[in-house]
């Protein structure tokens, strides 16, 4: 035993190389100076003037007026003590975020054949990438800041993590069973982690794949959902309280589901969702039934998973508690690729024919989705990927003619669970596009990745984002109080597949324009436009 590493507390790696810049700690020092931003000890308040144009569309003519809605946003400057309960916590992306974030506060080390590898949160958009906000006084040269210091936001390290899973194996057991991490870094964090067990979860054989029982040994007994509802509600309470927290972050990063039918009195409305779950209707999907848990409670969830978790009643019970809701999918390679290319073509003036996309991996999300249900969620997810790049060019595609998504390329999804490529996603596309003069252009992409280590920065950047946004609040100029945003967290966008927005509005899947939209937001709530890459100065005598 004294060999294995199990009985050793601390590295003896730890501290020997200097903080990784993406999981340093910097002080807030962005300090706007303008007559629309204003700073107290709890609040920064900022004005912002949302410029934008209503269209007419009249016998093949445009009239545009141009339009400017003012709003003051309040940000609390005080981050909140936040934790994270994951459902999935044993799964490959709760093990490994925990192993990871216990790495990096720790500054733990560890040997790979390469040589010595630290700890650090690249592949984290907030804490890996930058922000332009303007240019130096004197060269005229750009000035970039992390994104994680726009606004006072939480450091990862920081998260207090817990959560479910139906499987009940201690952390660092499910840390070696997703064989991810380099075994040096196993074993120095499982001495953090042999202590953390997964609370019990919520098993429906139905909505995930029969493959998956063997591992369901850890499942809160019965079949009444009103109970189970109310045990997870009380295990939300319990986490918060026993860890002094303000706030709680709900993350679904467990196995896909299979679609909920939608059904006129069961969970179309508000009211009707929390029937269905008194009655143990059938068609309360486990992620739903974690949603109203912890919208109840009034803490935020994120679905990380394809499935439709957020059925019509589970958002109409959100805007009722003014809770927060996020998802769908984690977006972490392959999806994420094809929504740059797709765009790239279009704006390009080239016009994709077909979009093929094969997958193959041997982890347990690939086994969950060998199962044909399960599948349907995630193809589902990638399809959409390229609607509004499509819709946004009817000079390469035909509109539809009536209701309907008109001219659209072919698009296929495949994928396929091979055991013995583990975590190591291979991702294989090919868009096959018209060009000039009836010319033909097929561009192959292949994708090697490792599945889990693209989407756990992904699940820190929406737990922090999901926070950041529980802070802000906003008004329309010359009205009342503050007011907390919509409950659809559709700033999430860049990190997720199938964007959930506010019904009635339509989905951005543009990469591009997901980012500028969170990057003109947290701009704005310091008081400043978002940077015109018109870069006029540059263009004028």
């Amino acid at each position: 035993m004294s060999a294995s590493g199990y009985t050793t507390p601390e590295s003896e790696l730890e501290g020997i190389l200097p903080v990784h810049p993406t999981a340093a700690r910097r002080p807030h020092a962005l300090v706007v100076q303008s007559e629309h931003t204003s700073y107290s000890d709890e609040h920064i308040t900022a004005k912002y003037s949302n410029r934008g144009a209503s269209v007419i569309v009249a016998d093949g003519q445009f009239i545009i007026n141009p339009t400017v809605d003012s709003f003051e946003f309040q940000t609390k400057r005080e981050v909140s003590k936040t934790g994270l309960m994951m459902i999935g916590l044993g799964g490959n992306n709760g093990s490994t975020l925990t192993a990871t974030i216990l790495a990096n506060r720790h500054n733990i080390t560890w040997h790979t054949k390469s040589g010595i590898q630290q700890p650090n949160y690249i592949g984290s958009l907030l804490r890996a990438s930058t922000v332009r906000i303007g240019t130096e006084a004197g060269t005229g040269k750009d000035v970039h800041v992390p994104v994680s210091d726009v606004l006072p936001m939480v450091h990862p390290n920081d998260l207090v993590l817990g959560g479910w899973d139906i499987s009940g194996a201690p952390m660092d057991k499910a840390m070696e069973r997703a064989r991810v991490l380099d075994y040096d870094l196993q074993r120095q964090v499982a001495p953090h982690m042999a202590g953390m067990k997964p609370l019990p979860s919520i098993y429906y054989p139905d909505f995930i794949a029969a493959n998956q029982e063997a591992r369901a040994d850890n499942v809160i007994p019965g079949t009444d959902k009103q109970a189970h509802l109310e045990h997870i509600r009380a295990d939300i309470r319990k986490f918060k309280k026993d860890n002094d927290l303000d706030r709680v972050v709900v993350f679904w990063t467990a196995n896909t589901e299979r679609y909920s039918d939608i059904i006129p009195g069961v969970n179309d409305t508000a009211d009707n969702v929390l029937k269905a779950i008194k009655a143990s209707h059938p068609e309360v999907s486990p992620s739903s039934l974690f949603a109203v848990a912890a919208i109840l409670e009034g803490e935020p969830f994120v679905n990380g998973a394809p499935q439709n978790t957020f059925v019509p009643g589970v958002i109409a019970l959100a805007e009722k508690h003014k809770s927060f809701i996020g998802g769908d999918d984690l977006k972490s390679g392959q999806t994420k690729l094809k929504s740059v290319l797709a765009e790239f073509l279009v704006n390009a003036g080239i016009k994709p024919l077909s979009i093929a996309s094969y997958n193959h991996l041997g982890n347990n999300d690939g086994h969950n989705l060998s199962a044909e249900p399960q599948f349907k969620s995630k193809e589902i997810s990638k399809s959409s990927v390229v609607d509004d790049m499509v819709d946004a060019n009817r000079l390469l595609f035909k509109a539809p003619e009536g209701k309907g998504k008109g001219e659209h390329p072919d698009h296929i999804v495949v994928i396929k669970y091979v055991p013995a490529v583990g975590d190591s996603k291979r991702a294989i596309d090919e868009y096959y596009s018209e060009i000039f003069c009836g010319g033909r252009s097929t561009i192959n992409i292949f994708n090697e990745c490792e599945d889990s280590l693209l989407a756990t920065p992904l699940i820190l950047d929406l737990a922090i984002l999901t926070e950041l946004l529980t802070r802000v609040k906003y008004r329309k100029a010359g009205s009342g109080e503050f007011q907390p945003l919509y409950s659809v967290l559709s700033l999430l966008s860049y990190m997720l597949k199938a964007p959930l927005v506010k019904p009635g509005t339509e989905v951005v899947n543009s990469l591009n324009r997901q980012r500028n939209a969170l990057d003109s937001f947290l701009k704005a709530c310091i008081g400043l436009e978002n940077n015109s890459d018109l870069l006029l100065e540059t263009r004028i005598w």
